[in-house]
């Protein structure tokens, strides 16, 4: 119980730091570019790394050479995320914004565990999952129609 506790307190301070990220990303997009802020953020995001491996590291990073190629993208990803984030505030608004990532999230994820693609365990589609994605898309466009109908 205390396992998933831990695990439900983080995803959910993930959520909040992903709700943090996009605006401050976008505010320094604003002032030196889209490119030249996601290297910055992903700068300070390497520097703390190494700071956490040092002194909290327990893995294995000398085994990195055995981690499938494909893997390796998610850093890659991670540059195309704050990019668009940082692209897409000021435009649509960071709720909205940050609606559309949880929507693209939650879908692509259900397909990925429906398919057992990367790893993940099996988990095909239900009527459930299907109804909570179709009420996703209609949250999805109560939030974001108003600043489409804008651009």
């Amino acid at each position: 119980m205390q396992g998933v506790l831990f695990a439900v307190l983080a995803g959910l301070a993930a959520g909040l730091a992903v709700g943090l990220q996009g605006p401050l990303s976008s505010l320094m997009s604003q002032r030196i570019g889209p490119l030249e802020s996601t290297f910055i953020i992903h700068i300070g995001g390497a520097i703390l790394a190494i700071v956490l491996i040092i002194f909290l590291g327990s893995g294995n990073l000398g085994q990195w050479r055995n981690v499938p190629w494909y893997a390796l993208a998610a850093g890659t990803l991670g540059v195309l995320v704050v990019t668009s984030v940082s692209y897409s505030i000021p435009r649509l608004g960071a709720g909205s914004t940050v609606t559309l990532m949880v929507v693209a999230q939650l879908i692509f994820s259900a397909i990925l565990d429906h398919n057992g693609w990367l790893e993940a365990p099996i988990l095909p589609f239900e009527s459930s999952r299907l109804l909570g994605m179709a009420l996703l898309l209609v949250g999805t466009w109560l939030m974001v129609a108003r600043p489409f109908a804008e651009v």
